[in-house]
């Protein structure tokens, strides 16, 4: 039997957790022992996750980095909480546009003398979630892997301290060839170690999901439906959303409804700018869901307008069920899309979105031929596990000799 560590933060609702969930169902527990570490056993994907996975005990030191600040220090963790006060600082002096990202870089590492080591030695150590900083430096084993789940080459990390962490790591996994190229776009000196594992689909577990009885308003709504289930975060592009919805109105749509599933730090400011727009009845947002399936199957079309991705698992999941889907041209689009075929392409910005909607809105016998390609389409990919098992049979084989 093999012995491997899983590490990620928590089971909040996300497609990255998701994801996780998926692999572990599909998982070959004849041959491997699972253990995850969660630096938090909070989220309501808790629940779903295998019984034959080991879910290590909560560490409270580990635990902090799910807290505000002020709670890590009544907690008694000072110096955490000091770690974490100079993270702030040193991020909020920084000139990024996205300061949360260094922010969480220098969290950990000025973090690392405060966190306990895993006594346990693994074959295989596995760190589903950036920063990678728990499998780098505080656990022992013989094959170290890294998951990628976004486009590295448009997110500002401090890239010198990003190596020191990649750099012991003996293979990257990448969720698209498209998110591998970015990765190494911005580090390529880790080229060798980049490989692709996507993320493990199950067509029938999301078509069923979609069946359940559900607090769905979009049942009974008769206006032409747009649903995104996305991160309320820069990221995901829902402000860009708005902008496109407000652009449709002030050309005369009225008929169109835009649902989004999800949560967030953007949502005070996402729920001002749709107030400022006039859009309160017609862009919803519908909050955190556990399944949000049902509430894909009921619209006419899935968007999703992120400004990047590595691979959304929503898109894969609104075409696992037959919906015409938009994307905007991040990067790694064309790795989630084949435009014109089971899906389109816009152009990465609020006019882009909306001519795409409009588009699609008019063309219906498009709409109908590109939900007919997803629904005639394969999305089972449990080969992409072999891909994992050859990686852990080589870290079982090291330890062996």
């Amino acid at each position: 039997m093999n012995d491997i560590l899983i590490t990620s933060f928590d089971m909040e609702v996300g497609g990255v957790e998701r994801s996780l969930i998926s692999m572990l169902r599909h998982f070959d527990y004849s041959r491997n022992n699972v253990d995850l570490m969660l630096y938090s056993h909070s989220g309501e994907l808790f629940d779903l996750l295998p019984a034959e996975v080991n879910v290590l005990e909560e560490s409270k030191p580990y635990k902090t980095f799910r807290m505000p600040i002020d709670q890590t220090f009544k907690s008694g963790k000072i110096g955490l909480g000091a770690a974490r006060l100079r993270a702030k600082y040193k991020a909020m002096k920084s000139k990024s546009n996205e300061p949360g990202y260094r922010q969480m870089q220098w969290m950990w590492k000025y973090g690392l003398p405060y966190l306990p080591k895993l006594e346990k030695k693994y074959d295989v150590a596995i760190s589903y979630l950036w920063p990678h900083y728990t499998i780098a430096e505080k656990v022992e084993a013989e094959t170290k892997i890294a998951w990628v789940h976004t486009d590295f080459s448009t997110v500002d990390t401090d890239a010198e301290l990003d190596r020191e962490v990649w750099d012991q790591f003996d293979y990257i996994a990448a969720v698209s060839k498209d998110c591998r190229d970015a990765f190494i776009t911005k580090y390529s000196s880790l080229q060798s170690k980049a490989i692709v594992i996507e993320n493990i689909t199950s067509p029938d577990s999301v078509r069923e999901l979609a069946e359940d009885d559900v607090d769905n308003p979009m049942t009974t709504d008769k206006r032409f439906k747009l649903i995104t289930v996305a991160r309320l975060s820069h990221a995901k592009g829902i402000d860009q959303a708005v902008i496109a919805l407000k652009m449709l109105k002030d050309k005369g749509y009225d008929d169109f409804v835009w649902y989004v599933v999800g949560y967030g730090g953007d949502e005070a400011m996402l729920r001002a700018l749709i107030s400022e727009s006039g859009l309160t009845d017609n862009f919803i947002l519908l909050g955190k869901k556990t399944n949000p399936y049902p509430y894909i199957k009921s619209a006419d079309l899935y968007v999703q307008p992120s400004r990047y991705e590595g691979k959304a698992v929503t898109v894969g999941e609104a075409q696992i069920l037959a919906k015409p889907v938009l994307i905007t041209n991040y990067p790694t689009a064309k790795s989630q899309v084949i435009d014109g075929y089971d899906g389109v392409i816009c152009h990465l910005s609020a006019e882009g979105i909306a001519s795409g909607i409009e588009r699609l809105y008019k063309n219906a016998g498009l709409r109908r031929q590109l939900a007919e390609n997803c629904s005639r389409k394969n999305f089972h990919n449990r080969q992409e596990l072999e891909k994992l098992y050859e990686l852990i049979r080589e870290g079982a084989g090291d330890a062996a000799r």
